[in-house]
């Protein structure tokens, strides 16, 4: 059996000041580093063969913490774009309060949580997907089946769109689905790659 482990990376300073963040490349805040080593504290019982985080340095930052808290400096990191955070288009650099006074509550929560609620020239969750999906399962996937144990360090809708897909969520589901910034899922899957068994662990357990 190998483990997929999933953690969104640690508050950044964006999201301190409850900004859509998106594709800007802001770092973590104090809090969310401390974020980051509280989640390597919690795996320190967990082998981890390879990691894959963000090109975004939120997630690079979580990544770095984790391995110097349990002394993985050498660990193998493949870093992608794929893995990115979705593009919030004109809504990148506001206050998401603001808006959500501007459009409503239901609106508001369509174009957090929704799946396929556009945002002018930005991308949907459905969009996210379609670039996450196919590079885990070509990229990923093979890791798990060669029995490795597999970390990614990513972003609260990058991360959605995957557990979505792992867990066979509905389009409708997924928008109830919520990760928060240092927020570990442990998956175990087969020799086949299929996810047989789920876990919390840590602060979020």
């Amino acid at each position: 059996m190998a483990h997929l482990i999933l953690i969104r990376h640690g508050e950044s300073l964006w999201n301190a000041k409850g900004v859509w963040t998106g594709l800007t490349d802001i770092s973590l805040s104090e809090k969310g580093k401390e974020e980051a080593r509280t989640a390597g504290a919690s795996l320190k019982n967990t082998k981890i063969d390879i990691a894959f985080t963000s090109a975004l340095k939120r997630a690079k930052e979580t990544l770095s913490e984790i391995k110097k808290t349990l002394n993985l400096n050498s660990l193998p990191t493949i870093e992608s774009k794929a893995l990115n955070e979705r593009d919030y288009g004109y809504l990148t650099g506001k206050n998401k309060w603001e808006i959500e006074k501007e459009v409503g509550d239901k609106m508001f929560l369509k174009i957090r949580r929704g799946w396929n609620t556009p945002i002018k020239n930005g991308e949907t969750l459905k969009d996210v997907y379609e670039r996450v999906v196919p590079y885990y399962q070509t990229v990923i996937s093979p890791k798990l089946k060669d029995g490795k144990n597999v970390l990614i360090v990513a972003h609260g809708n990058s991360l959605r769109a995957l557990v979505k897909y792992l867990e066979n969520i509905s389009d409708h589901g997924v928008e109830t689905l919520e990760i928060a910034t240092g927020e570990i899922y442990v998956y175990e899957a087969n020799i086949n790659g299929t996810i047989i068994s789920k876990k919390k662990i840590g602060a979020y357990r």
